[in-house]
């Protein structure tokens, strides 16, 4: 037993370093030397489910509901990577699967009733089906406020969702704005200004992130800012000053490749009639990451200047 407790967490060692495929050559075997060790089982879904393998981890996650049905994870997890499959498949299989989907989250929303994840995805179920199969604004709202009583932060942010979904652009900014004030994490300031930048309100969503940056000092937001004002051609000297203070302090965690910081100089530069250093920055562009698409666009579009 100790032995296998430490196989498994090495495997859950595998998962974190995202070296998905040993984890998975390891655990099948592992599951078929054990195949009534349901964490096993469910590290093999939880793999699967990482690589996009729905099928897989359909598979395993329904050997857990079938091994323990009272584990609200276990439905939480086997309607999920239903969900999952369902975006994949045609219109007409995906609505054959609807309505398991939802018997899986119900019954985890049942069995617990602190269950958030879960809470979270019947809010976007709800909102996401058409009403002739079961979508109901009312049932979003329904668990958005179970959510709240449970986590004001996460229930502002529900009720966000909904009212954007719904197009109520006034109730989804009171609804972000309150999670800010309530939470004031990276998640609640990203929320929204995706939100202003999906109203095109590039100026609000600026504003958004330079508060953002107030209160978490990342660099990330440096190329966030620059982002918005290539995108929308607005505070250009602004955006130009972020991007090159993103590349002078990059680093891996980052997450965005320096590449990406150059196209956005290039579009700048483009805007402002700078066809050579539009030039330059779009050709380091193209040299770190020579397969983007989008890069080759750009440089075709600043050549024809």
């Amino acid at each position: 037993m100790i032995a296998a407790q430490s196989n498994l967490q090495d495997v859950e060692k595998l998962l974190e370093k995202k070296q998905y495929s040993k984890a998975e050559n390891f655990l099948v075997q592992y599951v078929q030397n054990n195949p009534n060790d349901l964490k096993g089982i469910e590290l093999l879904g939880d793999t699967y489910g990482k690589q996009l393998k729905w099928d897989g981890a359909i598979d395993n996650y329904k050997k857990l509901v079938e091994a323990k049905s009272s584990n609200a994870d276990y439905h939480y997890k086997y309607g999920g990577a239903m969900g999952m499959k369902a975006l994949k498949v045609n219109k007409l299989k995906a609505v054959g699967m609807i309505g398991d989907i939802k018997d899986e989250f119900l019954k985890a929303a049942e069995l617990d009733s602190k269950h958030i994840d879960v809470r979270w995805a019947l809010v976007e179920l709800y909102m996401q089906l058409p009403g002739i199969v079961g979508g109901s604004m009312d049932k979003s709202l329904k668990y958005a406020n179970e959510l709240e009583k449970l986590s004001k932060v996460d229930g502002y942010l529900a009720k966000g969702y909904v009212y954007e979904y719904d197009n109520e652009p006034e109730l989804a900014e009171k609804y972000y704005k309150m999670a800010i004030t309530e939470g004031g994490s990276m998640n609640c300031y990203e929320k929204l200004t995706t939100f202003y930048e999906k109203q095109k309100q590039p100026e609000k969503a600026i504003s958004n992130i330079e508060d953002n940056h107030k209160a978490h000092q990342r660099n990330a937001l440096h190329y966030q800012i620059g982002k918005v004002a290539a995108e929308y051609n607005i505070e250009l000297a602004k955006g130009e000053m972020c991007l090159n203070t993103y590349i002078k302090n990059y680093a891996a965690e980052d997450g965005v490749p320096k590449a990406w910081a150059n196209y956005r100089l290039a579009q700048i530069n483009k805007h402002k009639g700078n066809k050579a250093e539009a030039l330059k920055y779009i050709n380091l562009a193209i040299a770190e990451l020579p397969d983007i698409k989008q890069f080759k666009q750009e440089k075709t579009s600043i050549l024809s200047l």
